[in-house]
């Protein structure tokens, strides 16, 4: 894959496994805004609550012409499920080769219970219609984060 994403700069294309059983490819989307939301794992308790207030936002997302996708290391069938819980009304993206995370630069060492891991860090990207990387959200809490790039969109 190309060379890492850059604010300002156009978002290399991408294809993707996709929750909705085809395949995303970022080069769809133009003229529409994306968001394109990481996030450490399915059914977790951060996961869930960023999941749920993105879902509760969607209609008013799709009023400012924008389109939300979760992206994790997670398998279609694990989305699957995520999604089914919480009727989740947007897709999830499943990057288990970690070939977007690395795009995206969000594979990062944690500390889980006090041992080192490498694992996704909660990040948002927002893409423009033109396909410009336009907002860059890293080491996000999750509570109030939806409502927040819904306020960034509609700023745009």
């Amino acid at each position: 894959m190309a060379a890492k994403v850059a604010m300002g700069k156009k978002v290399p294309n991408f294809k993707i496994e996709s929750s909705s059983g085809e395949t995303f490819n970022l080069a769809d989307y133009k003229g529409k805004k994306v968001i394109l939301y990481f996030y450490p794992k399915d059914n977790t308790p951060g996961c869930t609550t960023e999941g749920i207030e993105f879902n509760e936002l969607l209609p008013q997302f799709k009023k400012a012409k924008t389109e939300i996708f979760g992206i994790s290391r997670d398998t279609l069938k694990s989305h699957d499920k995520f999604i089914c819980k919480y009727d989740f009304k947007f897709h999830l993206l499943s990057d288990e080769d970690e070939e977007v995370c690395k795009l995206f630069d969000v594979i990062k060492e944690k500390n889980m219970y006090g041992k080192m891991v490498m694992g996704i860090e909660r990040s948002t990207f927002v893409i423009d219609e033109d396909g410009k990387l336009v907002g860059e959200f890293r080491k996000i809490k999750a509570p109030g984060h939806a409502a927040e790039m819904l306020k960034f969109v509609k700023d745009l």
